[in-house]
């Protein structure tokens, strides 16, 4: 029975049980009953009671809705719905009328919910598990479901994070009373026979795992395998499997696929469904609590304001290094730059009037020399640097030397760059030195760190 379907008006005895339940609205119909949101005036909650359509007159129909209360009640899972109570109201003494009491859920059946979109992957995954538990219970206390279909599964309103909570109802009552009313109620359940059950042969466990790896395939796509009408959907099973689509993730795919194999001898167990399921919820877990690889740039980044270098002024002790790299290498141009996201900030210059520059200009110089210290014999060669304002216009670079300034923890936080206006060849002492220079730039950012540390603690 579907709890949460549309509201529809109640004809019927108000309340049953000398008064203690008081009927609501009807949530959901079978062929033999009809289920209604009722008010427990005794405990203060909302119940689902369930109404057999017809008044149990005669011995026969009194012993087999009997023989259904008995059933539910000697089933106890958290992935089953829960009886209550179940009474003979006997409002009218010569047509006492069945009534069982059950847990009702706010979240409405599974079929309501397609109405709105398709399952995530996770969330069929907990519903496999969840529906499988129950069903597995079921199982093995002797009952087969016969009837699994979307309408059947009864959700939870609670979904913390997505986590969709399933519990399986109206469980065992075809292996006791036999098959439903002919009507509507056959048509729909018609789309989830197994091929067995298509066939005419007798359903067993497997044809539950057949039906419920349908429900799971719809849950996942929004639409029913195998549509039409009785005939047309009962017989396409016994051509063919249903079709995957290639967006399900390949360890589900397996599942159902094992789950509805047309032969019933090879068809997944329902044990070894519900062992993969746990499996994908364990590796998702799993995946939720590994630490996140930190993305290389972003942690660059905070390097760079580690030092909060770049809103302060050009420093004077860099002018220093700059004026030792010009003298000692013999060239017009050098300059500290400090790289954020898309600029180079020039904290030193010589040579170049721009305070700065955009970093892409040298994105594929980055590129092919990696962290370490680029040496440009002849920078019209470097494709990226032939239209730089530097080398387009004044000064005219033509030869480049860049030295990473690299903190302690390994991160190149800007370069120390020296620069001549003719091409030449740099020395491996001239390397050298500008890499010498860059760890005295570095040094002193280092120290000015830990003076800051040291007076605000920070």
């Amino acid at each position: 029975m579907a709890i949460g379907a549309p509201e529809r008006r109640v004809a019927g005895p108000a309340d049953v049980a000398s008064g203690r339940y008081q009927l609501g609205r009807e949530v959901g119909r079978g062929g033999k009953a009809r289920v209604f949101v009722a008010r427990d005036l005794l405990l203060r909650r909302e119940v689902a009671v369930k109404v057999f359509r017809a008044r149990a007159g005669n011995p026969e129909e009194l012993r087999t809705q009997d023989a259904e209360a008995k059933l539910i009640a000697s089933l106890n899972h958290s992935s089953l719905t829960t009886l209550y109570d179940a009474g003979i109201e006997l409002s009218d003494p010569d047509n006492p009328q069945i009534y069982l009491v059950m847990e009702y859920l706010r979240g409405g059946d599974l079929r309501e919910r397609l109405q709105h979109g398709a399952l995530s992957s996770l969330q069929v995954v907990h519903l496999g598990l969840d529906v499988g538990s129950g069903l597995q219970y079921l199982h093995e206390s002797g009952f087969v479901h016969r009837d699994i279909k979307p309408a059947n599964v009864l959700l939870d309103a609670r979904e913390e994070g997505g986590r969709i909570r399933g519990k399986l109802a109206d469980f065992g009552i075809s292996t006791l009373i036999g098959e439903g009313e002919s009507g509507p109620s056959i048509t729909g359940t018609a789309a989830y026979l197994s091929p067995e059950q298509a066939a005419g042969d007798d359903a067993g466990p497997d044809s539950d795992v057949y039906s419920f790896g349908l429900v799971l395939l719809e849950a996942l796509t929004g639409r029913v395998a195998f549509p039409g009408d009785v005939a047309t959907s009962a017989f396409a099973r016994l051509e063919r499997d249903p079709v995957i689509p290639g967006s399900v993730p390949p360890e589900l795919t397996r599942i159902i696929r094992g789950m509805t194999r047309r032969d019933r001898d090879v068809r997944l167990r329902l044990p070894e469904a519900i062992s993969a399921f746990q499996d994908s919820v364990v590796d998702d877990l799993l995946r939720r609590r590994e630490p996140s690889v930190p993305d290389p740039e972003s942690v660059r980044i905070e390097a760079v304001r580690r030092y909060d270098v770049l809103d302060s002024p050009p420093e004077e002790a860099f002018d220093e290094v700059t004026d030792l790299v010009r003298r000692t290498l013999h060239l017009p141009v050098a300059i500290v730059a400090i790289v954020d996201e898309d600029r180079a900030w020039f904290k030193s210059r010589r040579g170049v009037e721009l305070p700065e520059l955009p970093r892409s200009l040298t994105s594929e110089v980055a590129a092919n020399g990696g962290e370490g210290t680029w040496n440009l014999p002849d920078v019209l060669a470097e494709p990226s640097l032939r239209e730089h304002p530097f080398v387009r216009g004044e000064p005219h670079v033509r030869s480049a030397l860049a030295a990473p300034l690299l903190t302690h923890d390994g991160q190149a936080i800007g370069r120390l760059l020296a620069c001549d206006v003719v091409p030449r060849e740099f020395t491996a002492d001239e390397v050298a030195s500008v890499e010498g220079f860059a760890r005295i730039v570095m040094r002193e950012l280092e120290l000015r760190l830990a003076s800051r540390r040291a007076l605000f603690d920070r």
